[in-house]
């Protein structure tokens, strides 16, 4: 096979507020690439992975832009990876980052570009492309390491010890208000009406505590926005087959004669 020739056609540094253990995990999570970056990729279906790294048939935003092959593979000896365009849009490009631990919260990042078949003139151009690409990429992932190391940190804390009940105010108040976000105990879990009904749902998806806290209600059911795993809102069961379930809500009761709502740790 002939060698390829490539020009690197930009660099791009930046500094993420996560560790370098967060980065690694965000990697090596493709499952990820068609709901977080939803402007990007519209869909993913994985060929092969492993601690080398993975490799998968990514359909990109808009459609018509068509479908490529991309494997990311990791240095086994440096904190660094490769990302290749094996076919499709792009192919033969070369994305190389390299990672370094900034403290305890924060990496650096540097990602160069190789690209084939640029000539000299167009090179800035095709530059500033991938990194307006990934700038978004990159913030779009930050803030879903941010908001992970967060609700981790959160999580393993000592649970509060949930309230036998927790006054909400009148049904009507309620139902002006939702969606509601509201903590009970040591969680948070959000109100929210359905056909009519008021009903509760947790706000971390079980999967990697994915914010559920704007999830849209469709045809009864919730999809987190950063691996499209969907929920029953009445019960939490999974609805996608994959088997995992949301952490069980409080009731939440109407008075009969008052109309005043509330939440408790026991049905009637």
């Amino acid at each position: 096979m002939p060698e390829i020739s490539r020009t690197c056609v930009a660099v791009y540094r930046r500094r993420v507020r996560a560790s370098l253990e967060q980065v690694w995990e965000n990697v090596h999570d493709w499952e990820h690439l068609p709901w977080l970056h939803s402007a990007s990729f519209s869909a993913i279906d994985l060929a092969d992975s492993g601690p080398w790294g993975w490799r998968a048939r990514i359909e990109l935003q808009p459609a018509t832009a068509g479908a490529l092959e991309l494997e990311l593979v990791r240095d086994k000896y440096a904190d660094r990876y490769v990302a290749r365009t094996l076919a499709g849009p792009g192919a033969g490009t070369e994305i190389w980052t390299s990672l370094a631990s900034h403290g305890a919260g924060e990496t650096d990042i540097e990602v160069e570009f190789h690209v084939p078949d640029v000539a000299a003139a167009d090179a800035d151009a095709v530059g500033a492309v991938f990194t307006q690409l990934y700038t978004r990429l990159w913030d779009e992932d930050e803030a879903m390491m941010r908001h992970r190391a967060e609700r981790m940190l959160r999580c393993s804390r000592p649970d509060v010890a949930e309230p036998d009940d927790r006054e909400l105010g009148t049904l009507e108040e309620v139902r002006a208000r939702v969606p509601l976000i509201v903590e009970f105990g040591s969680r948070r879990f959000r109100i929210v009406a359905d056909a009519g009904e008021l009903v509760v749902h947790a706000c971390d998806c079980p999967h990697m505590l994915g914010p559920l806290d704007h999830a849209a209600v469709e045809d009864g059911r919730i999809r987190c926005p950063w691996h499209g795993y969907e929920f029953e809102l009445r019960g939490g069961a999974s609805a996608d087959g994959r088997g995992l379930r949301l952490r069980s809500a409080p009731h939440l009761l109407v008075d009969p004669l008052s109309k005043r709502v509330r939440l408790s740790s026991k049905s009637l």
